[in-house]
This record gives C-alpha cells, structure tokens and sequence, in this order.
C-alpha cells in the first residue's frame, strides 16, 4: 500500500470511528439495517431525538460512508453501505496485525536485553 493510500485509508478509517463513537449513530445504524431504506423523520420517530438531530447524525454516517441518500420526492431516503463498514473491518484488522507485529518484536528485544 502507497503512503498516499495508507493515508486515505487512515482518514476514511478515522471517519467511520468518529461516526461510530456515538451511540445514537449506531442505533440509526441498527434501524436502517432492518428497514433497508427509511426516511430521517421515520428514523426519528424510533428515537428520543428530533428529526433535526436524526439528519445531523446522518450526514456524519454519510461523510463516513456508512450510509447514502437518494432523494425521493421532497424526501431523503437512506440506506447502509455495508461494504464501508466491511472495508474499515479490514482495515482495523490491518492495524491489528501490524501492532501485534510491533509488540512482538519489542517483547523480542526487552527478552534478550534481560539476558546477561
């Protein structure tokens, strides 16, 4: 992987963390999963904020990727993009491997600086 996409990855993966971090995002999340395509004023009517909140929370997914919009009359449907959700799995399994690599390595070190 070039630095230029080892970049673009870490931000795009950096994106769907900041969107996850909030549990009323992961519960629109949830919602869409099951509904396949819903509206912000459906979405919600199924939670304890305003519509307003709702289409806050949905352009941060969408900025993340994990959802997208299309536009059906004066209203907004939105769906997952399970492939984004899939695509930082990979990637934090990446980052997973890395470190353990990392640690591995200076558990190798610390071991044979303790021999006399």
């Amino acid at each position: 992987m070039s630095r230029t996409t080892d970049v673009m990855s870490r931000t795009l993966l950096d994106a769907v963390l900041v969107a996850l971090a909030e549990p009323t995002r992961r519960q629109l999340l949830d919602l869409l999963a099951d509904r396949g395509e819903a509206s912000a004023s459906t979405l919600a009517g199924a939670l304890p904020v305003t519509r307003q909140a709702v289409v806050k929370h949905l352009a941060v997914l969408d900025d993340a990727g994990l959802v997208s919009g299309r536009r059906v009359g004066r209203e907004v449907l939105y769906r997952t993009r399970p492939e984004r959700l899939a695509e930082a799995a990979r990637d934090l399994s990446e980052l997973a491997t890395a470190w353990e690599s990392r640690l591995a390595t200076i558990k190798r070190l610390a071991e044979e600086g303790d021999r006399p």
